[in-house]
């Protein structure tokens, strides 16, 4: 079973780590782009529109909404966090099933449909083309070691941006509740405190980072394995 703390100190490694990888903050922008798509499909699967998103280069972004009844703000809001989250798990499920080629094909889907659709800034226009463009270009042409390595990089970086972004609405939920984005949302459509919302995206983050390794060690643990035969003659 993979514990806790093997998870804490994995995540506390690969935090560090990843600070120091050059252009990181040029792909840490995918769990940005993830949490702002994940808002504009709980928006369209409610009936609700999207007017446009934005992406940011200090790793921010904002999705532009309309939908019809005041509670569809909890599902929308919900969204981001959690399905960045969701989508980490996601990232390393395909991971541990050799699919990698696979998972950054479905990464550039997604920059490139929101390029289509929703971002409007400069920024994240740029930001969408190019990153759309490069990880096309190593899922179809790279090298095995190049695409392993570039996925592995993205879906650590998910892993720790999702933990990361959660424990800073966190913070400012306890600071200043009224700029913790999405928990101040909640807080005011459902009067539930946004430090409570922001302990949810946090707990739900962890879990979803605890899973996420589990199953790439369990891979780790397969590709290390030793098959043996055993039998003898009939």
């Amino acid at each position: 079973m993979f514990s806790w703390l093997r998870a804490g100190v994995i995540f506390v490694v690969v935090l560090v780590l990843t600070r120091f990888i050059p252009f990181s903050s040029f792909f840490r922008n995918v769990n940005t782009l993830v949490h702002e798509l994940a808002h504009a499909a709980a928006a369209l699967v409610l009936q609700g529109s999207v007017m446009h998103i934005h992406l940011f280069a200090d790793q921010s972004g904002v999705t532009y909404t309309r939908f019809q009844e005041g509670w569809m703000m909890i599902p929308i809001a919900l969204a981001g966090y959690i399905g960045a989250s969701l989508f980490t798990v996601l990232l390393f499920s395909l991971y541990a099933k050799g699919r990698v080629k696979a998972g950054l094909i479905i990464v550039a889907v997604l920059a490139t449909a929101a390029l289509a659709l929703f971002v409007r800034n400069g920024y994240g226009v740029a930001w969408s083309a190019g990153f759309a463009a490069v990880t096309l270009l190593i899922a179809l042409a790279g090298q095995a070691w190049l695409m392993k390595g570039y996925y592995l990089l993205i879906a650590f970086l998910c892993l720790v941006e999702s933990v990361v972004s959660s424990l800073v609405i966190l913070y400012l939920a306890v600071v200043d509740p009224a700029a913790a984005g999405d928990a101040a949302s909640l807080s005011g459509t459902t009067a539930v405190p946004a430090i409570v919302w922001g302990l949810i995206f946090v707990s739900f983050a962890l879990w979803c980072a605890k899973l996420s390794l589990g199953s790439l060690f369990a891979r780790k643990n397969v590709d290390s394995g030793h098959v043996q035969r055993y039998g003898g003659n009939l």
